[in-house]
């Protein structure tokens, strides 16, 4: 099955991890499709680091695929009730408390807002001069309006956990995630084995292998990614289309 490589959090904030990514990646003859985060929790807004935006219209003329990664990646971590005035419930904390570190920003917000932030981030590539492959929730955590909003604008591409959308398409199919997370040393261990077993999924579903900048802070993790990408060699698809066939 065909295997998917992916990069987030793709941000002036982690310049020096995504250029690590990239040259790992390129080892392995892949392109990762580039999760880029318009205003990286707020500090990182992308029309002030031009250097960095030219780099990502140069990588996607060479071949890779731009998603949308949220607008903040970053929530507003309180917990009570949600901008819409509704209670919050078990998927939000799990989403912000277990999934993530409180970065599950499309699980923190309403209807109205998600359609602002999506207008905001369009634009902001637009004007960086990026085409838009697709949309990526941060966290993976997306509201059960989230898919159908998506279609109503064009969008061909998206992902969850456990699935991968064509929500202008109407198509979803079953999709093992490979990643890892290094908050603290009993999810960095739990991610690892989590990766070594679950890459053999990919016999029955397409996978996908998700990057994250942090990884490459962490030994461990650096060598983990190494035999991960290694092991899926020659088997790497460039277009996010190709998990549907």
């Amino acid at each position: 099955m065909a295997i998917h490589l992916s990069l987030h959090d793709v941000s002036p904030a982690w310049s020096a991890e995504v250029d690590q990514a990239l040259e790992l990646a390129r080892e392995f003859e892949a392109k990762p499709a580039l999760l880029v985060v318009p205003n990286f929790h707020g500090q990182w807004p992308l029309e002030d680091h031009p250097a960095f935006t030219a780099q990502l219209r140069d990588l996607q003329a060479r071949g890779h695929e731009v998603f949308l990664h949220g607008f903040f990646h970053r929530s507003r971590g309180e917990a009570g009730t949600a901008e819409d005035g509704r209670p919050r419930g078990l998927a939000w904390y799990f989403a912000q408390r277990v999934a993530s570190a409180g970065e599950a920003e499309f699980r923190d917000v309403s209807r109205d807002e998600a359609v602002d932030r999506l207008d905001r981030g369009e634009r902001t590539l637009r004007a960086a001069g990026l085409a838009i492959d697709g949309f990526v929730a941060p966290a993976w955590s997306m509201p059960p309006w989230l898919v159908p909003l998506l279609a109503e604008r064009g969008y061909r591409f998206a992902e969850d956990h456990l699935r991968v959308f064509d929500p202008a398409g109407g198509r979803t199919r079953a999709s093992v995630v490979l990643n890892y997370a290094s908050r603290t040393r009993l999810r960095m261990l739990s991610t690892v084995a989590w990766c070594r077993a679950a890459k053999h999924a990919r016999a029955f579903f397409p996978a996908r292998i998700a990057i994250h900048p942090a990884d490459l802070r962490v030994p461990l993790l650096r060598r983990e990614l190494r035999h991960l990408l290694a092991w899926g060699a020659g088997d790497y698809v460039p277009r996010s289309q190709s998990l549907f066939t």
